[in-house]
């Protein structure tokens, strides 16, 4: 066999090639091949990169025609940094960038490194994803921010890069559910609502503490009513059993929602 490559045989007994690398004592696959003499290539395209600090991520449409783009990151990351990462990472200072295609990458903080080199980014329609024991993860649950929020209403990135996931660079505007920060004459309030058929405002709040608890109230009595629907609950760190007991107690809610009739059939 050419330098690099192992024939491997699938289930049906038809041939492929595979090939791998060995570099500062570790062993890289680079991949399968339909055809020997391609994963001979890869191998030495591997190799060239390796040896070659000139070449950077941003020369792969122009240099690489056998490795994918991932494992040209890898490759480069391992070559200038020392550490191998099987995910598309490359390490700078006090941050790293993950790569999709040349150009293409978000920025996280060093502190989520562990985390993003062991799961692999999906995006479809807009969103961000990592498989996580079995599940679909958003990422940006990662940050404090909710699903379905709307980036510029319910968090802004500071520097305006939507790329730039660092921690310092996220600003979560509405942490819970149901709550809008809003803004009259230069002074801010809360704005709490609900779905119910469409949205329902519950009240307007001075502090956002206030607004998720009237959340939760306007929810335990939608659901009391018979409103199955899966209203996920704020939960409040900062106040204790009794606290908020009486700021549940004390709050006001729509007198819509209160004088809602009871609810006879399914709600989706």
């Amino acid at each position: 066999m050419l330098p690099g490559v192992y024939k491997a045989a699938r289930k049906d007994g038809t041939l492929y090639y595979r090939c791998s690398i060995t570099y500062q004592n570790k062993h890289i696959s680079l991949g399968s091949f339909e055809k020997e003499e391609t994963a001979h290539l890869a191998y030495r395209e591997a190799d060239t990169l390796l040896h070659t600090p000139s070449i950077q991520i941003d020369d792969y449409e122009d240099v690489s025609p056998f490795l994918p783009f991932d494992k040209w990151v890898v490759l480069i990351n391992f070559r200038d940094h020392g550490i191998y990462i099987k995910t598309p990472v490359y390490l700078e200072t006090s941050f790293f960038l993950y790569f999709f295609a040349p150009g293409d990458y978000l920025i996280f903080d060093n502190d989520d490194l562990f985390y993003f080199s062991t799961r692999t980014i999906s995006r479809r329609g807009g969103h961000l994803f990592v498989a996580d024991y079995g599940m679909q993860v958003n990422i940006l649950s990662r940050f404090g921010i909710r699903n379905h929020s709307v980036a510029g209403r319910d968090y802004v990135f500071i520097n305006g890069d939507k790329r730039d996931f660092r921690y310092s660079n996220i600003q979560v505007i509405n942490r819970f559910s149901g709550v809008r920060r809003m803004e009259n004459n230069g002074s801010y309030y809360y704005e709490t609502r609900i779905h119910v058929n469409g949205e329902f405002i519950v009240g307007r709040y001075p502090t956002e503490i206030e607004a998720a608890v009237a959340y939760n109230k306007a929810a335990s009595t939608l659901l009391k009513k018979g409103y199955e629907r899966n209203y996920p609950v704020n939960y409040l760190e900062t106040l204790y059993g009794d606290e908020y007991k009486t700021m549940f107690k004390k709050l006001t809610i729509s007198k819509t929602i209160r004088e809602l009739p009871e609810c006879t059939k399914p709600h989706n």
